[in-house]
């Protein structure tokens, strides 16, 4: 199962979503550092609507996010961006 399947499933068990979008940015980092060859699961953006999130702070909600992916950050995703909102929350994405 790839990085992004893993993500998704993870996120979606415990979150609930009404809206999640994973995207693996990873080919636009090659090069940025001797070893990021832009190869799969490296990077990723986390894009998610979750009821789960409603009354919480922005930071509430990313600290969920990463501590739900914890293992993914510790088998070697080396960046994650955070997009979260609850449902009927304004969203640019």
């Amino acid at each position: 199962m790839s990085v992004k399947a893993r993500i998704e499933a993870t996120l979606t068990e415990n979150l609930l979503p009404e809206r999640l979008v994973v995207i693996d940015e990873s080919h636009q980092h090659a090069g940025h550092q001797p070893h990021f060859t832009g190869a799969e699961g490296t990077h990723m953006r986390v894009r998610v609507v979750s009821a789960k999130f409603s009354g919480m702070s922005r930071i509430d909600r990313h600290r969920i996010v990463n501590a739900l992916l914890k293992p993914e950050l510790d088998a070697g995703l080396h960046a994650l961006a955070v997009e979260t909102a609850a449902p009927g929350e304004p969203t640019n994405w």
